[in-house]
């Protein structure tokens, strides 16, 4: 292994190195005993239906390919709530920083474009309006952005590890951003999917704040292997490095028992992805 991504690797190892019912932000849904992690299932509706689970062809590019209009709220019925604490939550990891870019987080990075749909609820499963989500993750290539002028907060940002010292990387602020949750709780970015680098299977970062901006709450989200070893097995920005080198069951954040931290996921009929997640918090 290169020195560059072994350095990588000891560093979150060292980063993540706490007990998990310390590092992970409890949750609730299926405990049932199964074969391996599964996302929840996805209800489709006439506007994104598909034929099985698979797509004939990924789409390739930026963002401005997908074609297909947001689901229905209703979709998230059929999703496994993930019930998070706001005293437990995990720490931001070392690649945070604040971006106030709204909807489109590509900043024009090709990959796999997706759709990434998030419904905020409380303990009634009602939906909370007025909450930002900031969602943040890596490149197709594992890297994360690194430009922290205009950020408001980069104070626990570590430039070298996030960006692997990558000059492109260091001049942007791609795929990070914010947006605040409607009457139905719902949040929606347009993104690509992430890449995967040493010790982490693949992920997306979130962040939630309340309305008054004195509560907030840390947590990621994840992909089970099938799909994320199919995509960065065929779609052409992920190919040539090849599947992730850390499975859900390897990985140093997520529990044991991860489904529900993993994002639900179906192809759209334009080739793009679509990836939903239900979060479930105490209303504030």
């Amino acid at each position: 292994m290169p020195a560059r991504l072994l350095s990588r690797r000891r560093l979150l190892e060292s980063i993540f190195a706490l007990p998990i019912s310390a590092a992970i932000v409890s949750a609730c849904g299926d405990s049932s005993e199964t074969a391996g992690p599964t996302a929840p299932t996805l209800t489709l509706t006439t506007d994104q239906t598909t034929t099985g689970s698979a797509v004939t062809e990924w789409a390739s590019g930026g963002t401005e390919l997908i074609s297909v209009p947001y689901p229905e709220t209703s979709i998230f019925s059929s999703t496994v709530a993930c019930a998070v604490s706001t005293s437990r939550a995990t720490a931001a990891g070392p690649c945070y920083f604040a971006s106030d870019t709204d909807e489109d987080i590509s900043l024009d990075r090709i990959g796999l474009p997706m759709q990434v749909c998030f419904q905020l609820i409380d303990s009634n499963c009602d939906p909370l309006a007025n909450h930002v989500i900031e969602a943040w993750h890596c490149d197709n290539r594992g890297v994360y952005s690194g430009d922290t002028s205009n950020s408001a907060d980069a104070s626990e940002f570590d430039g070298e590890f996030c960006t692997d010292g990558d000059q492109q990387a260091q001049s942007s602020s791609y795929l990070r951003g914010q947006r605040t949750t409607d009457s139905q709780g719902r949040a929606n970015f347009k993104s690509i999917f992430p890449g995967w680098y040493p010790g982490r299977t693949i992920h997306i970062h979130v962040a939630i704040t309340d309305p008054q901006g004195s509560t907030r709450l840390v947590s990621q989200f994840g992909f089970t292997d099938e799909v994320a070893d199919e995509i960065c097995a065929t779609q052409e920005h992920y190919a040539d490095r090849g599947v992730q080198d850390t499975p859900l069951s390897n990985d140093v954040v997520f529990p044991s028992d991860p489904e529900s931290f993993l994002m639900a996921t179906r192809p759209n009929t334009d080739g793009t992805l679509l990836a939903v997640a239900r979060i479930q918090v105490d209303a504030v």
